[in-house]
């Protein structure tokens, strides 16, 4: 058993002043670590440490090249929710802080990149119009920086004025969009409701934003949407691949096709991740789960690849449901979504290409 410590002359004085750091030495001389490299569970959260910036003039200012957009908004689930909660379980979910390095494409990304958290946007519960009208305005704000925003969401809802932000900011350039999910999310509406989480990818087209012929989807699978609903989307000119193609041709074949058909007419694209995509075995965290997804491994090689091969303009990673993740399962998924983005971008600053967005 550890002895207590034990002073003889404060015995024989109580009252004597005593150098309490220097017995017990505290007063040495010890190493302090930046807080970029101090262990994630100390301090503010924020994605990977990285520092919190919020206002967009300071983002110009430092010549932000990414930044993370918190979206804590579930208001439009038609399932299990819980993904407001997901912004703040994807920052939480890592375990390595400072300088790090990636070993899939042997790149520091930290070191060739600025990157930063720049915060949530402004959400308050039960206010659908409002919490996408935050969303929008906060993304706007990021991406008129010149910044890529990565937006951590929140139900899918929240892609619609999130892809419309960059889209206005990208103009008069147009933006395509590559979707991984379950589901397409192009239904009309959802019991009457226009702004659900099955509706975004409609929105995006009937406002104009995004045109159909610029949408790729990947993963499609389960029993969802109905058949007219792919009726429309063949109307509007939008590609897909269903989960069968990849069991039956792989997803090395598939992730080309989107590759080539992601290039074949936008001038950037915005990538829309629904964590749903992966089977629900590896990512049990999430407001509609659909078993026979993709494996996790080939989401991010599949987010490397693409990233690697076209000009981003945006991301998001939605439908992350804490309630339901055991062991933060879907939430690491979701963060190394994100840490695969990022570093597949410095690739391409290292090869010569533009990441930030100069108008």
């Amino acid at each position: 058993m550890a002895e207590r410590p034990h002073d003889p002359d404060l015995e024989r004085d109580p009252d004597l002043e005593r150098d309490f750091a220097a017995r017990n030495g505290w007063d040495q001389a010890f190493v302090t670590f930046d807080d970029f490299d101090l262990p994630t569970y100390v301090g503010p959260t924020t994605f990977m440490n990285l520092p919190w910036v919020t206002d967009p003039t300071e983002l110009r200012r430092r010549a932000v090249d990414v930044a993370i957009v918190g979206a804590p908004f579930d208001d439009a689930v038609t399932h299990r929710s819980g993904a407001r909660f997901g912004p703040r379980a994807i920052r939480e979910a890592q375990y390595t802080s400072g300088a790090i390095h990636s070993l899939q494409l042997d790149v520091e990304p930290f070191e060739v990149l600025t990157v930063v958290d720049a915060g949530d946007a402004n959400i308050i519960p039960s206010w659908i119009e409002r919490g996408h009208a935050m969303v929008y305005r906060k993304v706007r704000e990021v991406a008129g920086s010149g910044a890529i925003p990565i937006i951590l969401g929140g139900d899918h809802s929240i892609t619609w004025p999130a892809a419309t932000a960059v889209a206005e900011i990208r103009r008069p350039g147009s933006i395509g969009i590559v979707h991984f999910d379950a589901h397409a999310d192009t239904a009309n509406d959802s019991h009457g409701v226009l702004a659900s989480h099955g509706t975004p990818m409609r929105r995006l087209v009937e406002s104009g934003a995004v045109k159909g012929r610029n949408f790729v989807q990947v993963g499609l699978r389960g029993y969802w949407p109905p058949r007219e609903v792919f009726g429309w989307m063949r109307e509007q000119g939008l590609r897909w691949h269903l989960m069968r193609e990849i069991e039956e041709r792989g997803a090395e074949a598939v992730i080309a096709d989107a590759i080539a058909e992601a290039l074949d007419g936008p001038d950037a694209i915005y990538l829309s991740i629904d964590i749903d995509v992966i089977d629900p075995g590896m990512a049990p965290g999430t407001g509609t789960p659909e078993p026979g997804g993709m494996l996790t491994r080939e989401v991010l090689r599949a987010i490397r690849q693409i990233v690697g091969a076209v000009e981003l303009a945006g991301m998001d990673i939605v439908e992350v449901s804490p309630p339901y993740d055991q062991a933060e399962t879907t939430a690491m998924a979701a963060n190394r979504a994100a840490l695969e983005a990022i570093s597949a971008l410095a690739v391409r600053r290292q090869a010569g290409h533009r990441v930030r967005w100069e108008g």
